[in-house]
């Protein structure tokens, strides 16, 4: 039988540059007037005309990724620096220690083990939820699938701690650099603000996973053979308990690394709302954070460095992302042929109601994630059409953002993310068997997403 295979995202972008290369010959050039309003400029939904347009060639094609790098360069420039800064806080491993010091902690503590889920799912979703953990949640698939097992549980609830809580913390970022940080810089509103409502709303998302998550593992617990694993985990099940006796406990080390982190979160937010610090104050921010954990950690000069080019280095696919991103918007943008793409949308989002103008944002980003999985990609494909497209319809940019984090609620479930099927390989899960059981939970998530759009136009969230 013939299997859909989905093209690798630089295929796929590629292809939309062309497309849009080839749909400059074809759509007429449009312009909208723009006004500023507070700083920020935006557009007026009544002034569109039809504009001579500048059809772009294959030279302006093949030209429009590197122009699309130099544009974005500032925003790349910042993936790199923070992806390289969070890679030397993993080398000091204090993140690692203090889960399995949690983990370790459950043999002794009824409490503990009352408490692994709730805990465990908070702090992986507050990881999403600020500096953009993502595939980084993939080793711990390896701690959390046995020790699930000892603990009476599944392979699907060892999986999912990890994996949907840096999940639904992603989506519901409120201090993500990867995903509300570029989106809010692209769409011009300032950096993590809105930060308010954001906090709300990871709460909310991060409380009902927990709850989703406990009813099923208690469910599973009582009775085993209701597990969609159970065949695959009746081997393993006999071991009864997770051996972390090799694990010495944190070091003051590690402790004081975390405090660093965690002050560097207070500063970051501080610096943010006090001082609007935008993307380079950031940057430099997670820079020094990354030199002094480094020192507090007893990093070497070359263990330092190499943490810290390999970070980088594992984001040089999301950067170049951005940059083919970028380069659709500059096509669509030399050409003249933006405001023509906006004119043509806004019958397809427009609506009585700017409810139902966020929310069919929300599903036309949902349908988007299928296809770009990059938070940062996606943001640099998207917001440049969504944040006019909101001044157009009605919607504030702030929540188009927010329906632009909602779209990647699909992503634990969607055969086409990378780190969907790399984290169900390492746990031998059959993705069909996957999504047949995230089919509940990612309805409700489809139904808290069109809900939690409804308070932002209610009350014209800036």
């Amino acid at each position: 039988m013939m299997k859909l295979r989905i093209p690798n995202t630089f295929v796929l972008l590629f292809a939309i540059l062309a497309m849009i290369a080839l749909a400059t010959w074809l759509v007429p050039g449009g312009k909208y007037e723009t006004h500023v309003v507070n700083g920020r400029t935006l557009v007026d939904a009544g002034s569109f005309h039809y504009v001579q347009s500048a059809p772009q060639g294959p030279v302006a094609l093949m030209m429009a990724p590197i122009k699309g790098f130099v544009e974005a360069a500032l925003i790349i420039g910042f993936v790199l620096i923070v992806g390289g800064a969070f890679a030397v806080l993993q080398k000091t491993e204090a993140i690692d220690s203090m889960i399995k010091s949690i983990a370790k902690a459950h043999a002794h503590s009824p409490f503990v083990r009352a408490a692994l889920i709730p805990v465990f799912v908070t702090m992986f979703s507050l990881g999403g939820a600020t500096f953009g953990m993502n595939e980084e949640a993939i080793p711990f698939v390896l701690i959390f699938v046995p020790l699930a097992l000892a603990l009476g549980y599944d392979s699907i609830t060892g999986v999912s701690i990890p994996f949907l809580g840096s999940q639904v913390g992603f989506s519901a970022a409120f201090l993500n650099p990867f995903n509300v940080g570029i989106a809010q810089s692209i769409a011009g509103v300032p950096v993590f603000s809105g930060i308010g409502y954001r906090m709300m709303v990871w709460l909310l998302m991060t409380v009902v996973t927990v709850v989703f998550l406990m009813w099923y593992a208690a469910r599973v617990k009582r009775d085993p053979t209701r597990s969609p694993t159970y065949a695959l985990d009746k081997e393993i099940r006999k071991l009864k308990t997770t051996d972390f006796s090799d694990f010495a406990g944190m070091t003051r080390t590690h402790s004081a690394v975390l405090w660093i982190f965690l002050a560097t979160l207070v500063t970051m937010v501080f610096g943010v709302v006090r001082y609007e610090w935008f993307i380079e104050e950031i940057a430099a921010l997670f820079l020094v954070m990354a030199i002094v954990v480094g020192l507090v950690g007893r990093l070497d000069s070359d263990e330092f460095v190499g943490a810290f080019m390999q970070g980088a280095k594992d984001l040089v696919t999301t950067a170049l992302v951005i940059a083919l991103a970028r380069g659709t918007v500059i096509l669509a943008r030399d050409a003249q042929i933006i405001d023509t793409m906006l004119h043509s949308l806004m019958p397809l989002v427009q609506s009585s109601s700017t409810i139902f103008a966020a929310q069919k944002m929300f599903l036309i980003q949902t349908v988007i994630n299928f296809f770009i999985h990059s938070g940062s990609g996606q943001a640099a494909l998207t917001m440049p059409i969504m944040a006019p497209l909101a001044d157009l319809v009605g919607v504030t940019r702030q929540t188009a953002i927010l329906a632009f984090q909602f779209g990647e609620l699909t992503t634990p479930m969607i055969p086409t993310s990378g780190i969907t099927v790399g984290i169900l390989a390492l746990a031998r899960i059959p993705w069909i068997t996957w999504a047949k059981w995230m089919i509940p939970l990612q309805l409700i998530y489809l139904v808290l997403a069109l809900l939690l759009l409804i308070p932002p136009c209610l009350m014209n969230w800036q």
